[in-house]
């Protein structure tokens, strides 16, 4: 299937798990569960998980999601190209029902993601992107089927933003010490620093749409996390960098926990 027919199922998949979260989201009947990590989840989260699913099984082509099951490296090592799913990213800003949460789903060849897509149900905004077309955001979602129709009611991504201060964008569950000395030594470099703080992956969407300068991220994330949100960060023309390997951040790892990263 090409790139273009992929991102079109991924979209809708995205646009329907968002409508299945937001039945629950509307009436505050989330059912709160803890993973062994203490991480909450909700049915909402699996609602989504199952709504995606119906939607990637049509493509053929395997699916690492947050809410799937565990999958042993020694299987997964040998998929070349793979989706990468967070039902919700943000549960935690769900419960709070303040609005920051997305569906994600990306897709990863050769452990680089070449398609993104990030849904904000409780906003009904649209960021998608792929290494062919680059990277957009739609914020009119009514009534449209195909890729061709959502590209042209949308925004090609990033939108210039002229004459304001450096801005950095920061989590808004998860702000480390590290981070704030790394705010810190940038108001050294560059004065005036403004910090905006976001849940989930529209830090990252921030910085896409030119909304942001940079996210640093000094704090644990997964791959589900990062995937959809480096892919249309990378093709609006910017770089999300592994703090350690000072390269751009790869996929479908061994240990699925994300190194520290910046994007910029």
């Amino acid at each position: 299937m090409e790139l273009n027919k992929l991102l079109e199922v991924a979209i809708k998949a995205s646009l329907s798990a968002g409508e299945k979260i937001m039945q629950i989201y509307e009436t505050g009947d989330f059912e709160v569960d803890y993973k062994s990590d203490d991480s909450p989840l909700t049915k909402a989260d699996i609602a989504s998980h199952n709504e995606i699913m119906r939607f990637l099984q049509e493509t053929d082509i395997p699916v690492l999601s947050e809410e799937g099951k565990e999958l042993p490296y020694e299987e997964r090592k040998l998929w070349e190209t793979l989706w990468i799913v967070d039902p919700i990213d943000g549960t935690k800003e769900f419960i709070k029902k303040n609005g920051e949460f997305t569906v994600n789903i990306a897709l990863v060849r050769e452990q680089s993601p070449v398609l993104g897509v990030i849904y904000v149900p409780a906003l009904n905004e649209l960021y998608f992107s792929t290494i062919e077309i680059g990277a957009y955001k739609c914020t009119d979602l009514s009534g449209y089927e195909t890729l061709e129709d959502w590209k042209s009611a949308s925004a090609k991504l990033p939108v210039e933003r002229n004459g304001r201060i450096y801005t950095v964008v920061a989590s808004r569950s998860h702000l480390s010490g590290e981070t704030k000395d790394f705010i810190d030594s940038l108001k050294e470099k560059h004065g005036q620093v403004e910090t905006i703080s976001k849940g989930s992956s529209l830090k990252l969407c921030m910085v896409a749409e030119g909304e942001a300068d940079c996210y640093p991220r000094f704090a644990p994330t997964m791959e589900w996390d990062t995937a959809a949100g480096q892919a249309i960060c990378e093709h609006a023309g910017f770089k999300v960098i592994d703090y350690t390997t000072k390269e751009e951040m790869k996929y479908n790892r061994e240990n699925l926990l994300n190194n520290w990263f910046l994007v910029q």
